[in-house]
């Protein structure tokens, strides 16, 4: 059984080591093509990201009920995450854009570029605008939170949220990953440029062992006949004319002294 995997394994290397000019030729070709994409045809986007507390003030008299209202506004940023999205939020926030540098088109695309996130038990949490321009990405990110504000407090008849810092310009695009997408690049050519050389000696019926001849097809091996360059005959063939001359020569001096 250990025999067999070595010899699996030798074939294998013996396969990879025969069309490493392939290999490298494909995994080449693919890694020029993900910087090509990636330099020249993918467009950069930047982020920008806004704060926002969920916090309703209390009354003195209500101090001792404080904990019980945190874990309430907690649990009330799941509901504003949906409300933040909500057409009702975003028909505003897509009438103060629309004539911003890389506006995303329409509202839909608006809410696709909006993230949303918070960490556990946290009364914070994030609203991330990405656009085409870094000023109005950081200006849907700012305008989002504003009408958000406003609007929440008709929709809940509650006060209890504030911004806590406004989204800043940040000219650092987060896509695309450049390194990331050259290193997959690299990856999948290596990947593709291996498949292709198995496929291309796994579809080869050449007949390059004699032992396939003996071992496997039954016959009898009559001799090898090696393949010869052309080269070599074209060598071989000048090679002969050049003797002719010389033995036609000498063969004239030797009549010559005959005589």
């Amino acid at each position: 059984m250990g025999s067999e995997q070595t010899i699996s394994m030798i074939q294998i290397f013996g396969i990879l080591r025969k069309h490493i000019r392939a290999i490298a030729g494909t995994t080449l070709v693919v890694t020029l093509a993900a910087i090509f994409v990636t330099f020249f045809v993918m467009t950069p986007k930047y982020s920008a990201t806004t704060e926002i507390l969920v916090n309703r003030k209390l009354s003195s008299d209500m101090q001792a009920a404080q904990f019980q209202q945190v874990q309430a506004d907690v649990q009330m940023i799941s509901t504003y995450k949906d409300i933040i999205t909500s057409p009702t939020v975003l028909r505003d926030v897509n009438k103060q854009i629309r004539d911003y540098p890389g506006y995303p088109g329409s509202m839909s695309a608006l809410k696709d570029s909006l993230s949303i996130s918070n960490s556990q038990n946290s009364q914070v949490f994030s609203v991330t605008a990405k656009s085409t321009d870094a000023g109005t990405a950081a200006a849907i990110a700012n305008e989002t939170a504003k009408v958000f504000k406003k609007k929440v407090v008709k929709i809940m008849s509650v006060n209890n949220v504030s911004i806590v810092s406004e989204a800043e310009t940040n000219t650092k695009p987060v896509s695309p990953r450049k390194t990331l997408n050259i290193l997959a690049g690299i990856i999948l050519g290596l990947i593709l440029g291996i498949a292709l050389a198995f496929i291309r000696e796994l579809t080869d019926r050449t007949v390059s062992d004699e032992s396939f001849l003996t071992d496997d097809l039954g016959l009898t091996s009559l001799g090898i006949v090696s393949e010869i360059d052309q080269k070599d005959i074209e060598r071989t063939a000048e090679h002969k004319d050049l003797q002719v001359p010389m033995n036609n020569s000498e063969f004239s001096s030797r009549n010559h002294r005959r005589v």
